[in-house]
């Protein structure tokens, strides 16, 4: 039987390659935008998943923004601190991670970065992104939909175990968790590279109403 690999070894392998194919994704884009129009100077944001540190930490540490940025993969982070220099960044897991800043975050992102765990630790880190947004801040999130739970693939040569919610679970799951949601769509992304293959993607834009 295959061993399947974890979500920070799969990704101290993909390093760079991981940006060159899924750092210019239209629709995730297109949500940076989003969320630029409508922080205030110099907010407070929490990038999971950061990754290389670009797209996203890159775009709003240079708008000005303090940028924290977490992912599983030391390689990642490495990579971020070099490429990224106005942001900070954390080898850190979403599913443990205990943030420093009082008040929660006016923005947190999360492009992509809950797939390689199972169901229930999704759900539950889910919850804790929402339970970091302040009153008032902003949620942005964006994965590949499906209810689905502990399907061994291989994705990019590498044999992982994913999960996911549906359209639907996402949204019931953000709204227990108290926070309106504003916008959603599906999309469809064709990565330059048979290994990955094309994805739907489900992007979601959510806010904390301020008390």
């Amino acid at each position: 039987m295959t061993r399947r690999e974890t979500a920070a070894e799969l990704f101290d392998a993909l390093g760079a390659r991981y940006e060159d194919l899924f750092g210019r994704v239209p629709e995730q884009l297109a949500a940076l935008d989003w969320i630029a129009e409508r922080l205030p100077a110099g907010a407070r944001v929490l990038d999971v998943g950061s990754g290389t540190g670009r797209p996203t930490a890159e775009a709003l540490a240079g708008a000005g923004h303090a940028v924290t940025g977490i992912d599983v993969s030391a390689a990642m982070v490495e990579t971020a601190r070099t490429l990224v220099p106005g942001a900070r960044f954390e080898q850190a897991d979403v599913r443990t991670y205990v943030p420093q800043e009082a008040g929660g975050f006016d923005a947190v992102c999360s492009f992509f970065p809950l797939l390689v765990m199972d169901q229930p630790e999704l759900e539950a880190a889910l919850d804790r992104m929402a339970s970091w947004v302040a009153p008032g801040g902003y949620l942005v999130l964006a994965t590949v939909p499906g209810d689905i739970r502990g399907l061994d693939i291989e994705w990019m040569g590498h044999p992982v175990t994913v999960s996911s919610l549906s359209v639907e679970q996402h949204l019931r799951r953000l709204a227990e968790a108290g926070l309106e949601v504003l916008h959603h769509h599906t999309s469809t992304f064709v990565p330059a590279d048979p290994l990955a293959g094309p994805e739907e993607h489900f992007f979601c834009y959510a806010t904390r109403r301020p008390a």
